[in-house]
């Protein structure tokens, strides 16, 4: 019978480096852009400011992704359209202001912080100060009373009715 080496003796080579060549892959994987060939910019510069203006806009149909994230239809368009005010020499505030009044606020991922978007700007704040209130009013409340305990006479008289029974 043939005796395996063990992994501290130089064995499970084969083993060792699919686990290296996993780890290997993962490390250096990119992520994932739904972006098209045929939607990239010939143009470092450009495509770079296009990234860039992808990344902040959301894509309407996925509503948790990036336009640059997404697979939807509506999102190459977006993409498209970003691309195409870049190429006509628009500014990368310009880009978004263009979209963000042709689609409206929704379309940002990060919400401007202006009067009307207080509220959501401010709930998570107003959350932790009212838990905070609430354990603290927990934390005043009284302690309940103690408990009584039976006087001699009265455990007793306890005795004497338990006997009778």
């Amino acid at each position: 019978m043939r005796r395996v080496p063990s992994p501290a003796e130089g064995g499970g080579g084969a083993r060792g480096r699919l686990v290296f060549a996993l780890l290997a892959a993962l490390a250096f994987a990119a992520p994932a852009h739904a972006v098209q060939p045929d939607e990239v910019l010939k143009d470092p510069v450009l495509e770079h400011r296009a990234r860039e203006i992808s990344s902040e806009l959301r894509c309407l149909v996925c509503q948790n992704q990036s336009i640059d994230d997404s697979d939807a239809p509506l999102a190459k368009d977006l993409r498209v359209i970003v691309r195409e005010r870049l190429q006509k020499g628009d500014t990368d505030p310009a880009v978004l202001r263009y979209v963000v009044d042709r689609y409206g606020e929704f379309v940002l991922l990060r919400p401007v912080f202006a009067l009307h978007t207080l509220l959501l700007w401010l709930t998570p704040i107003l959350a932790v100060l009212l838990g905070g209130f609430g354990i603290w009013r927990l934390s005043r409340r009284r302690p309940a009373a103690p408990v009584r305990t039976l006087t001699p006479a009265e455990e007793a008289e306890v005795a004497a009715l338990l006997r009778r029974e």
